[in-house]
């Protein structure tokens, strides 16, 4: 059978990204063909600083752009060649040259040093295709899909609105329609049954009114988020809605912050993503690790062949 195409968003060049890229060369090749989205200079540039050889068959998507790499740093240069590169690739998949796409971290001061009005990758593609995409990440013990993402915490109550809410039920089910998933409340014990909030009767009728269009039970909650990611309560859910960021991150990188993917759902392309960041504190010292890209990667080729 032959294997996928997958274009590589480079990241930050001054993050550990490329040094990931490169350690796991030989890896992801046995699972596809890596197409990277930057110039020869560049990677030149970066396999230098980090003392090692660039592989015989690392090929390349040509990005133009070059600028001087500054370990560690927040840089307009470095975060507009992330911006190439990432658009870069998702160029080779609208023109079916990649299959899917897979992002390395991006500095999100970078982006808008560099003028940019986009907060990541997944804000990004939701205004490139004019879609609602879903923030999903985990590994195959744990997702986690995110009803909110990078906003303040003072403003999630207030977006949870039933119309929006249902949507996004809908089209989470479209992305992973056989999943039971479970919805945590946003407040504590659920707001214990509007003691200490409302929000979960907009929860409640939110996931009932999905349960109705997509058929069956598939969102079960609102669920008291303190339990939710109980060993107990896991043998029965390995999929969750968070109403927000760090309700269903928190745990989930505590359990799996090696192993644990950002998968992008919602969208006309396959994108999937390390999930964690530039790790300025490690970067060009030849500490960084794979885990997440080589199952980046995987989890890419799990929804080219569905």
């Amino acid at each position: 059978m032959k294997k996928p195409t997958i274009a590589v968003s480079i990241g930050d060049l001054n993050g550990v990204g490329i040094e990931i890229a490169l350690k796991a060369h030989a890896e992801v090749s046995k699972l596809c063909n890596p197409l990277y989205c930057i110039n020869a200079s560049m990677l030149a540039q970066a396999a230098k600083l980090l003392n090692v050889q660039v592989p015989n068959d690392f090929q390349l998507s040509q990005v133009e752009g070059e600028f001087e790499i500054e370990i560690a740093k927040v840089s307009s240069m470095s975060g507009r060649f992330a911006y190439d590169s990432f658009m870069s690739a998702i160029k080779l998949c609208e023109d079916k040259y990649a299959d899917a796409l897979v992002t390395l971290p991006i500095h999100k001061e970078a982006w808008m040093r560099a003028g940019l009005e986009f907060k990541g990758h997944t804000d990004l593609l939701r205004k490139h295709f004019n879609k609602d995409a879903i923030m999903m990440l985990g590994c195959e013990k744990m997702f986690v899909a995110l009803f909110t993402e990078h906003i303040p915490l003072k403003e999630v109550a207030a977006s949870i609105k039933y119309k929006k809410l249902k949507q996004f039920f809908v089209d989470l089910h479209e992305s992973i329609p056989k999943n039971t998933i479970a919805v945590l409340g946003l407040n504590p014990h659920a707001g214990d049954h509007g003691v200490l909030g409302d929000e979960e009767i907009i929860i409640t009728k939110a996931i009932k009114s999905a349960n109705k269009k997509v058929g069956f039970e598939q969102f079960v909650g609102p669920i008291v988020p303190d339990i939710a990611f109980t060993p107990h309560f896991r043998k029965n859910y390995n999929t969750f809605v968070a109403m927000y960021h760090d309700q269903g991150l928190a745990p989930l990188k505590a359990l799996y912050f090696d192993e644990s993917v950002n998968i992008s759902l919602n969208l006309p392309i396959i994108r999937t993503s390390v999930d964690h960041g530039t790790a300025f504190d490690i970067a060009y010292k030849g500490e960084a690790k794979t885990l997440s890209y080589i199952n980046a990667f995987k989890s890419a080729i799990a929804f080219i062949k569905r």
